[in-house]
C-alpha cells in the first residue's frame, strides 16, 4: 500500500483531470480572497446591530433562580429561544445522519432495480449514454447524511428566521464576524498540509520506530498511534494530530477490517485522547486557547496543572482498551497487509530532506500565525506553489475533507454563538466538581471551545473553578462528533470504514470508558 492511499486522488468524487486541476488551483486564491474580505469587513458596528446582546445587558444578575434568569432573557430577546430550538434540531440531525445514509442506499438500490426492470438491461439509455441516470432522492438523502454538512444546512433556516424576526442588517451583521471563522480557516489549511506525503512519511517513520519496539504488528501500531499521536497535538495542534493519527490508523489498522465493536472503541478512544492530548501546552487545544490569554495560563502552568493527568489518562485508557480487545487485535495480525509487496513506485521514491523540511516549515508557520487568517491563507498559497515545484515527492493535495470540516466548524460557530444566553447562567451557578461534570455534559452538545470561552465571561471564577471547567470540557471532547473541533476531521477520514456512516450511539459507547478514566485522572491527579 502506498502513502498515496492516505490521500485518495478523488476530489469531490471526481477523478483529477486538467479542468479539475485548474479549478483546485484556484481554491487557495478564493480562500485568500475570502479571508481578505472578512478582514476588510471588520468595521465599527452600531449597538443597534449587535446580536446576540451582551450578557450584562439582561440585568438579571440579582435573580437567584436560574429558571427566572432564562425566562427573563427569553422575554427580553425572544429570538434566543428560536435559535436554541434550531440548534437542538441540528444536533438531532447529527444523530440521524447514519440513517439518512442508509435510506439513500435503499432508495438508490430500488432506483437501479426499477431501471433494470424498465429497460430489461438491454435498451440503451437516452442519448447513447451507458451511465444510469442518478436518483435525485438518493443524492439528497446522502447529502443530508453528510455530518459535515449538517450545521451548514441548518444555518439556512436560522438565517431566514433571523432575517424575519430581527431584520436583514442584524442577521448579516451577526454572520459577518471577522473573528468567528479563524478556527475553520486554520483547520482547513492545517489539515491539507498535514495530510501531504512528506509529513505522513515522517510521522510514519517516527511512530513505526515505536511500533517496532512492540513487534511491529497491528497491536503495536494501534498502541503507538493512539499514545504518541494525541500527545503530538500539544506541539502541532490538535487538528493536525487528528489528521495524522486518523490517516495512519486508516492504513495500519482500519484497512485490516476490525470488528465493529473494536472499530468504534478505537474511534472513541482516538477522539478522547486527541481532546486531552493538546493540554500540555497553552496554544494547541482550542478549549485551552480560548482561556489562556484571559486567565494568564502559559505552557509551564498547563503542563503542571493538566499535563500529568492527561498523560496518565491516555496511557491508562489505552491499556484498558487493549486488554479488553486483545483477542480481536491479535486476530488482525493474520490479515496484516504486506506493505513491501504492495507499495507502488511512488511510495518507494525517497523524499529529499529539504522537501520534508519545507512542508514542516509551512506547518510551523501556520501554527504560529493561526489567529491571522490572511497570513494563514497567504502561507498556504506559497505552500501550493511549493507542492507544484516538488510534485514528484508530494501526494495529490487534498481539499475535499478539509473544506467539509471547515464548513462543519463554521456552521457550529454560527449556531454556538447564539447559545451563550443559557450556557453562561448554567456554568456560573455550579460548584467546582459540579462544574466539571456540567462542562463535560454540555461539551457533548456544543463545541468544548465554546464552553470554555463562555466561562471567561463569568466574573470572579476561582482558580479551582477555572481548572474544573477546562478539565470537564477537554474530558468530554470525544463523546460526540461536535464536542471537539478536530473530531469532524477524524470522522471525515474514517467514516468509510463504518457501514452506513458512523452511528452517534456507537461513538458515544466507544468513547465513554476513556472519558470516565480521564475524569478520574483529572479529579485525582489534577
Amino acid at each position: 500500500m502506498s502513502p498515496a492511499h492516505y490521500a485518495q486522488p478523488m476530489v469531490f468524487g471526481l477523478k483529477p483531470n486538467r479542468a479539475s486541476g485548474r479549478f483546485f488551483r484556484l481554491v487557495p486564491l478564493l480562500l485568500l480572497a475570502s479571508a481578505l474580505c472578512v478582514s476588510a469587513a471588520s468595521e465599527v458596528r452600531t449597538n443597534e446591530l449587535t446580536f446576540p446582546p451582551p450578557l450584562a445587558s439582561y440585568g438579571d444578575a440579582q435573580l437567584p433562580d436560574i429558571l427566572d434568569v432564562l425566562k427573563n432573557r427569553v422575554h427580553k430577546e425572544p429570538f434566543n429561544l428560536w435559535a436554541t430550538i434550531i440548534f437542538l434540531l441540528a444536533i438531532i440531525h447529527t444523530f440521524l445522519t447514519h440513517k439518512f445514509v442508509r435510506w439513500s442506499h435503499l432508495v438508490e438500490k430500488r432506483h437501479r432495480e426499477r431501471l433494470a426492470q424498465q429497460q430489461n438491461q438491454a435498451s440503451p439509455l437516452p442519448g447513447g449514454s451507458t451511465q444510469e441516470p442518478t436518483c435525485a432522492a438518493a443524492v439528497v438523502l446522502h447529502f443530508l447524511g453528510e455530518v459535515e454538512a449538517v450545521f451548514g444546512i441548518w444555518v439556512i433556516p436560522l438565517f431566514i428566521l433571523m432575517t424575519v424576526r430581527l431584520g436583514w442588517h442584524r442577521a448579516v451583521n451577526y454572520l459577518d464576524n471577522p473573528t468567528a471563522y479563524i478556527e475553520p480557516i486554520f483547520v482547513v489549511v492545517i489539515m491539507a498540509i498535514s495530510s501531504t506525503r512528506p509529513v505522513l512519511r515522517l510521522a510514519e517513520h517516527c511512530l513505526g520506530w515505536l511500533a517496532r519496539l512492540g513487534g511491529g504488528g497491528p497491536g503495536a501500531w494501534w498502541m503507538a498511534i493512539l499514545t504518541a499521536g494525541p500527545v503530538l497535538g500539544s506541539v502541532i495542534t490538535e487538528p493536525a494530530a487528528m489528521t495524522i493519527s486518523a490517516l495512519l490508523l486508516r492504513r495500519q489498522f482500519y484497512e485490516l477490517k476490525p470488528a465493529p465493536r473494536l472499530a468504534y472503541a478505537t474511534l472513541g478512544l482516538l477522539f478522547v485522547n486527541i481532546s486531552v492530548g493538546g493540554v500540555l501546552t497553552h496554544f494547541a487545544a482550542p478549549p485551552v486557547l480560548m482561556v489562556a490569554s484571559r486567565w494568564g495560563w502559559n505552557t509551564p502552568f498547563m503542563f503542571r496543572q493538566f499535563g500529568e493527568a492527561a498523560l496518565a489518562g491516555i496511557v491508562i485508557s489505552n491499556i484498558i482498551y487493549y486488554l479488553a480487545f486483545r483477542r480481536s487485535i491479535a486476530q488482525l495480525a493474520s490479515q496484516q497487509l504486506t506493505f513491501t509487496t504492495s507499495e507502488t513506485k511512488e511510495s518507494q521514491t525517497p523524499i529529499p530532506a529539504w522537501v520534508t523540511i519545507g512542508n514542516l516549515i509551512v506547518m510551523a508557520w501556520t501554527v504560529l500565525v493561526s489567529h491571522y487568517p490572511v497570513l494563514v491563507v497567504g502561507g498556504f498559497l506559497f505552500f501550493v506553489a511549493f507542492v507544484e515545484v516538488t510534485s514528484d515527492y508530494q501526494s495529490e493535495l487534498q481539499l475535499r475533507s478539509p473544506i467539509l470540516v471547515g464548513f462543519f466548524l463554521a456552521g457550529l460557530v454560527i449556531h454556538g454563538g447564539l447559545q451563550q444566553w443559557w450556557i453562561g447562567p448554567v456554568l456560573s451557578r455550579l460548584g467546582e466538581q459540579t462544574l466539571m461534570f456540567g462542562a463535560l455534559v454540555l461539551t457533548a452538545f456544543n463545541d468544548n471551545a465554546a464552553i470554555t470561552y463562555l466561562a471567561t465571561l463569568v466574573p470572579d471564577l476561582s482558580e479551582g473553578m477555572k481548572f474544573a471547567v477546562v478539565a470537564g470540557a477537554v474530558t468530554g471532547g470525544g463523546l460526540t462528533v461536535i464536542a471537539n473541533a478536530p473530531n469532524p476531521a477524524g470522522q471525515s477520514l474514517l467514516s468509510r470504514y463504518f457501514p452506513d456512516g458512523i452511528a452517534p450511539l456507537g461513538l458515544l459507547l466507544g468513547a465513554l470508558p476513556a472519558t470516565l478514566v480521564m475524569l478520574l485522572c483529572f479529579l485525582v491527579i489534577g
